[in-house]
């Protein structure tokens, strides 16, 4: 397997998702909370016989995709509460050890970078306002609505980072934390860099295909 800091020295473009590779954006309001505050928009629209891996689970994404198969309005409410709770979410997420050095030495480097994320484009922009990384990023590619057939694992957002580059598929590195970030990067023919930031990641990221590994962002620093 080529090693992260290979694929990002041969890199002509950094690609990166926002929530763990970036920061723990619900280090401050846990990702449960925001999903049981997800089902309560759905209760009140009258969906309360929930499947039960959509009332159980932790993951509030799994909650918003539930409800984009309710209809168009229920994704619009649901999708327009994650929105603000992202956002409200955002002064007590906790960056991730080396991401923001590594963002502006990349920038140094003159190469130019981009963020691809499930993750609202109003969150993500209020983070980059909170700590001065605007200038360093190029583009955001992240969710600008309810359409949830454009999130990743679809390859639809980084395909628009490509092209919003001017940069070849190949040329890019993009580095993620998920099955469905390797999977969108394999979709859209981007070298994948998995960050494995918890146990058992490393193992579940090579299987699904990562094409290099990393546990920690801050030794990447020196190679962009």
């Amino acid at each position: 397997m080529t090693t992260a800091a290979e694929l990002l020295a041969q890199a002509q473009a950094l690609l990166i998702d926002f929530d763990g590779p970036i920061c723990s954006i619900f280090a401050g309001i846990p990702a449960h909370v925001v999903a049981d505050q997800l089902r309560t928009v759905l209760a009140d629209g009258g969906h309360t016989n929930l499947p039960a891996e959509v009332a159980t689970t932790k993951d509030p994404f799994d909650v918003f995709r539930y409800a984009a198969t309710l209809g168009e309005n229920e994704a619009r409410y649901v999708e327009a509460a994650f929105t603000a709770h992202e956002v409200e979410a955002i002064p007590t997420a906790t960056p991730t050890p080396g991401a923001h050095e590594l963002i502006q030495s990349w920038h140094e480097s003159r190469r130019p970078l981009a963020i691809v994320s499930n993750n609202s484009t109003s969150a993500i922009g209020i983070y980059l306002e909170l700590y001065n990384l605007r200038s360093f990023v190029d583009v955001v590619l992240a969710r600008t609505g309810a359409d949830t057939s454009q999130l990743k694992p679809s390859p639809h957002l980084l395909h628009h980072a490509v092209v919003a580059l001017a940069v070849s598929p190949a040329g890019c590195a993009f580095i993620g934390d998920s099955l469905t970030d390797i999977e969108a990067a394999h979709a859209a023919g981007v070298p994948s860099i998995g960050y494995a930031n918890k146990p058992g990641k490393q193992a579940r990221l090579a299987a699904g295909g990562a094409d290099a590994l990393t546990e920690a962002l801050t030794g990447l620093m020196a190679v962009s």
